[in-house]
């Protein structure tokens, strides 16, 4: 479920961009670069940036409650919380044991080299 979620706000957020970059500003804005201008001939002007608006707004709140939904009810967070190394600090550990004494006798370097 989570991977479906994310999956459609990644599409939603794309088509919001997209739908941000069509709409001309007062300068034109990039709606003439991707075919704006024509697409104003098949609605008609007022009814396109009127769709554009509402298409806008409707994708945006889309996006701004499938971020809550995913961040409320699926990220992690809600198990139990355990504790780092560093907030349990140093734990009291055993000295090391000392080795036993050895019978075998000390070798010398100097007798091994002959």
């Amino acid at each position: 479920m989570f991977g479906i979620l994310v999956a459609i706000e990644i599409i939603v957020s794309i088509l919001l961009m997209i739908v941000v970059l069509m709409q001309s500003s007062k300068g034109g804005g990039l709606a003439g670069s991707f075919g704006g201008s024509q697409a104003g001939t098949v609605f008609g002007v007022r009814r396109t940036a009127d769709f554009l608006s509402r298409a806008t707004t409707i994708l945006a709140g889309i996006f701004i409650v499938l971020c809550l939904l995913i961040n409320i009810f699926f990220l992690p967070g809600k198990t139990k919380i355990v504790d780092s190394v560093i907030q349990k600090g140093n734990s009291p550990t055993a000295a090391p044991q000392p080795l036993p004494p050895s019978n075998q006798p000390a070798s010398n370097p100097q007798q091994q080299g002959k």
